[in-house]
């Protein structure tokens, strides 16, 4: 216990430091490298680090006001069992440790892997089924052929992703925008759970800090520098998927969109990116042919299993009723071959049922063929 509290004690206390950022911290690691060394300099040579407050200076050279703060949290991380990473060591993460602002350390629940490369998956906390199906789908594939899949542990297609990369037993990261001993939503819990005996989740937060709005676009920024590349699924015009994603540019990693049903405000935000230069994703191999470099060990496709799914109960020559035709259409357009070999029923049948729900309004038929459900029924 006495090793635990002189490793860390320090780096908690310059935490504690008011209007102490996270770049004047990592240029402060770089310059002295180690906590100790800026506790215990002189101000004459904290006054030569480029661009340092005389506050921050202050507070340095009077640190000892902020231990006691930095023991109590250190004794809750102690308590609940809960590991940390610093700038320093080895297996900080080396992507992150690349942005202008990373955290100097990381509370987490889990196991660190730095040999498998990180890729993101985010979207819209309120989905459609064709987003969450392509997320999890997405993330089983990915995690499949050696990707650690990172998201942010919200409803949705972040949820999607988790689930996916742990349907293939691969492991993937979540990143909270809130402590620890805080974690949100709390219907995720088992799936927080599942990720921390499998995975791992990152806080950079206080243990018992509440999830305030104010958190997750901070957060952004760690799942965007975690990961070789970010993938949006579904997005609005204006959502932290698209901070994420512009983030993501701006480390100089790659950005990927999924298009989506051009009806949908869902997709706004996934489109614009496209018409920025995202590069646009069908399946994991858009993705896997950009970032290969990354792969250490690429899999044969006839190794990939499929994602396993529930298959639609077998109809004989019974037409399906209005709501089970209806379940099976999504918001992006679907062949009616393809409808027909879902259902069971044959091309008169399902005919005059589409024109029926289309007459309706429910569904939207497409030049050739193609149906999908509308916005108003979605």
């Amino acid at each position: 216990m006495h090793n635990f509290f002189e490793t860390y004690l320090p780096w908690f206390i310059l935490r504690e430091i008011p209007s102490l950022g996270n770049t004047m911290y990592k240029k402060l690691i770089d310059q002295f490298g180690s906590p100790e060394n800026i506790l215990k300099a002189p101000e004459t040579q904290l006054r030569r680090v480029d661009k340092i407050s005389s506050k921050i200076i202050k507070g340095i050279t009077n640190h000892n006001v902020f231990q006691d703060e930095a023991k109590k949290e250190l004794d809750l991380i102690l308590n609940n069992h809960i590991k940390i990473v610093t700038l320093t060591d080895a297996d900080y993460p080396v992507l992150l440790k690349q942005i202008p602002d990373p955290p100097p350390f990381l509370t987490y629940l889990g196991k660190l892997d730095n040999s498998a490369p990180c890729i993101s998956i985010i979207g819209s906390r309120n989905a459609t089924s064709y987003g969450l199906s392509t997320s999890e789908n997405l993330s089983y594939n990915l995690a499949q052929r050696g990707f650690q899949v990172v998201s942010g542990l919200a409803r949705g297609i972040d949820a999607m992703a988790h689930k996916g990369a742990l349907k293939a037993n691969k492991k993937t990261i979540a990143v909270l925008g809130s402590g620890l001993k805080k974690m949100y939503p709390r219907e995720n819990y088992s799936l927080f759970q599942s990720i921390a005996e499998k995975g791992v989740v990152f806080s950079e937060f206080k243990v018992n800090t509440d999830p305030f709005p104010s958190n997750f676009p901070i957060r952004n920024r760690i799942i965007a520098g975690l990961s070789c590349g970010s993938i949006v699924v579904e997005a609005a015009q204006r959502s932290g998927s698209l901070i994420t994603a512009r983030l993501a540019g701006e480390y100089n990693r790659e950005v990927f969109a999924v298009p989506g049903n051009i009806k949908s405000k869902k997709s706004a935000g996934t489109h614009s990116l496209l018409k920025q230069g995202a590069r646009l994703v069908e399946n994991e191999m858009d993705i896997i042919d950009e970032l290969h470099q990354f792969i250490h060990i690429k899999k044969k496709p006839d190794q990939l299993k499929p994602l396993q799914r529930q298959k639609p109960p077998h109809y004989k020559s019974d037409p399906l009723n209005r709501r089970e035709l209806i379940n099976l259409i999504e918001p992006y357009p679907v062949h009616i071959d393809v409808l027909i070999e879902k259902s069971k029923m044959n091309s008169s049948q399902i005919t005059s049922q589409l024109l029926e729900l289309e007459l309706e309004g429910i569904v939207i038929r497409h030049q050739g063929n193609y149906y999908s459900i509308s916005e108003e029924t979605h």
